[in-house]
């Protein structure tokens, strides 16, 4: 596939490994306004039922478009982006980030599957997207 020509149903976007820090998790509370304890202090998150301080939904979400405009030509851009949290995330483990084409139509759009994995195969995080690929041939 060249730079900027249409991928094909089935391609698969290239995978990726993220790690959460508290430090991550502490700054992005603070942009997205979510003070919440269960993304900084273990004891509050196991006071809660958690095993330890979890990744915020939003923060697994942006992983995921970072993903995919990552893959994109540049000025490629994302037209949907609906997200189902299924699992929660705990700070320090690892996160797969992977992604499929699912569908592409004639004028451009990019039909995408992505999802992130937990250290136990177990998804925690799907999205369904439609990205307008720039630049196609």
């Amino acid at each position: 596939m060249s730079a900027n020509s249409l991928p094909t149903p089935g391609s698969a976007l290239p995978s990726r490994v993220r790690f959460t820090t508290r430090t991550q998790l502490v700054r992005y509370a603070g942009a997205a306004q979510d003070p919440s304890p269960i993304h900084f202090d273990d004891s509050y998150a196991r006071d809660r039922g958690f095993p330890s301080v979890i990744v915020h939904g939003f923060l697994k979400a942006a992983l995921l478009e970072e993903l995919t405009l990552g893959w994109a030509p540049p000025g490629s851009w994302i037209q949907q982006f609906a997200v189902r949290y299924r699992g929660i995330d705990l700070v320090g483990s690892p996160l797969l980030c992977q992604g499929v084409v699912t569908d592409v139509t004639a004028d451009g759009v990019v039909g995408l599957e992505l999802w992130i994995e937990d250290e136990a195969g177990q998804r925690t995080t799907d999205v369904r997207a439609r990205l307008h690929w720039e630049g196609r041939s």
